[in-house]
């Protein structure tokens, strides 16, 4: 596919369109670059607003597949981290509709064709395997962090992650989350502020979050 100059445009300003791009042409290393750069990132903020290792863990493939999936359509409209964190986003907010409805959370196998047939082992690395060795101390607190973002609504916890760990800005959540900067801005300021009163009690007397 010719790159026009919109492609050119986007990819000057963002790496990460550029290795899709060259993805929408059919390079699987730039495919598997992504994938590494961005695997333990999905599965965190999947993780941390499901509560659920297994069904982050089978929807981080599933976001996956589908930004595969979609390779050869592919035209840039905004960064990188947002088409991808809109995927994830749709994803997560069906899971947590189907839980609410009271039914598992599964994903049908899908043919995507090359993308099946490689190495689940190869792609999709476990996420222990990845990190190094931490301290108990450190492990707790993000246990702590966990219980607290999981007493926060859903809108809030998924801005949350994405303003605290992937530093997107009000602009680039609303358009993932599809709302205005003043929402997410409103969102985040009451967010934050069930933290402290959740994580105060913990900070000063090592109680863990009710």
């Amino acid at each position: 596919m010719s790159v026009s100059s919109s492609d050119r445009e986007y990819a000057s300003r963002d790496p990460d369109v550029r290795l899709m791009l060259e993805v929408r042409d059919g390079s699987d290393k730039a495919f598997e670059q992504l994938m590494s750069r961005y695997q333990e990132r999905v599965m965190a903020v999947l993780y941390h607003l499901l509560g659920d290792r297994q069904v982050a863990e089978d929807l981080t493939q599933e976001a996956f597949l589908r930004v595969y999936r979609a390779r050869r359509g592919y035209v840039p409209r905004a960064k990188f981290t947002t088409w991808l964190y809109t995927i994830v986003n749709n994803l997560g907010f069906s899971a947590l509709r189907r839980r609410a409805r009271g039914k598992e959370v599964a994903l049908e196998p899908q043919d995507s064709g090359a993308f099946t047939m490689r190495s689940k082992e190869h792609l999709f690395k476990a996420t222990s395997g990845q990190m190094p060795p931490r301290q108990i101390e450190k492990k707790e607190r993000a246990e702590i962090v966990r219980i607290a973002l999981g007493q926060l609504t859903d809108q809030q916890c998924l801005a949350v992650l994405l303003s605290k760990f992937e530093g997107m800005s009000y602009i680039d959540i609303g358009e993932v989350m599809e709302l205005s900067p003043e929402a997410i801005k409103s969102l985040l300021s009451r967010a934050r502020g069930k933290l402290r009163e959740k994580l105060e009690p913990y900070m000063d007397l090592g109680a863990r979050p009710m």
